[in-house]
């Protein structure tokens, strides 16, 4: 393995769900759960709720890119929740849950924009995920961490989380640990 590591900053919907598939994942390092691209320094988690401080639920992701390319979490990360609808994933509705890959460097903005059109094909509606520049990410409250480890037969975890994981396992085998730590 390289040393150079790389970092990913995505928002896809509740934290809670991304962070655990994105955490399955070979040559994934660290997965935080956090709040990204909003105004407002080190917001809380009902502050962000709100839906005033501009930050979106996200995940920032330390990653081995010699194991897993920025490209490659790409395709997990389309396939991970629905592009095509904005400010919203499932039940959560609000801005707070939009999807966004906040770009570290001008490499990872130019992937994105080719990974999106790429992506286009995989659904019926247009794609409304924001491509920005990375400024902040602020880590959610420890409760937010490893959550779905931490409570896997709460109702959410098994109704939401459980059929999302199963997914992508099934659609990207080779890409998921054997163990993945929970």
């Amino acid at each position: 393995m390289g040393d150079v590591r790389e970092t990913a900053t995505l928002a896809a919907g509740c934290f809670w769900c991304v962070e655990a598939l994105f955490k399955r994942l070979e040559g994934v390092e660290r997965v935080a759960s956090g709040y990204a691209g909003g105004e407002v320094a080190n917001p809380t988690y009902e502050e962000v709720c709100s839906g005033t401080t501009g930050h979106a639920e996200a995940i920032q992701i330390t990653f081995d890119p010699e194991v897993i390319s920025f490209e490659e979490l790409l395709q997990v990360f389309w396939r991970s929740h629905d592009p095509t609808t904005r400010d919203r994933q499932g039940a959560d509705v609000g801005s707070q849950y939009r999807s966004a890959i906040f770009c570290h460097d001008e490499r990872q903005r130019q992937l994105a924009e080719r990974s999106r059109a790429e992506a286009e094909t995989l659904w019926i509606e247009p794609i409304v995920t924001e491509i920005v520049p990375f400024k902040n990410f602020y880590p959610a409250e420890g409760y937010h961490q490893d959550y779905y480890r931490l409570n896997r037969n709460q109702p959410y975890c098994r109704l939401v989380i459980d059929p999302k994981i199963q997914k992508l396992q099934k659609d990207f085998s080779e890409r998921f640990k054997e163990t993945p730590g929970d």
